[in-house]
């Protein structure tokens, strides 16, 4: 099975929810406080990244709620 990750990206009528690989988005909203939440819980669902764009479509960030690759390290005191 192939890793698809969630994707929020801006459009012109709003936020969209697309999963990787995919043409139509899943879901449109408003803001994109509103489309963080539902990409969130899908991430979450699907054990895959969450990638967050700017209104300029440039990747803003990422949250990994899966198998990450390359966890953070533990600090040691």
């Amino acid at each position: 099975m192939t890793k698809k990750d969630i994707h929020v990206v801006p459009r012109k009528d709003g936020w969209a929810v697309i999963k990787e690989g995919n043409q139509r988005a899943g879901s449109i909203h408003r803001t994109q406080a509103e489309a963080l939440i539902q990409g969130r819980d899908q991430a979450k669902r699907d054990k895959v990244e969450l990638v967050t764009h700017g209104r300029d479509g440039r990747i803003r960030d990422s949250d990994s709620y899966g198998n990450d690759p390359n966890p953070p390290k533990d600090k040691v005191p």
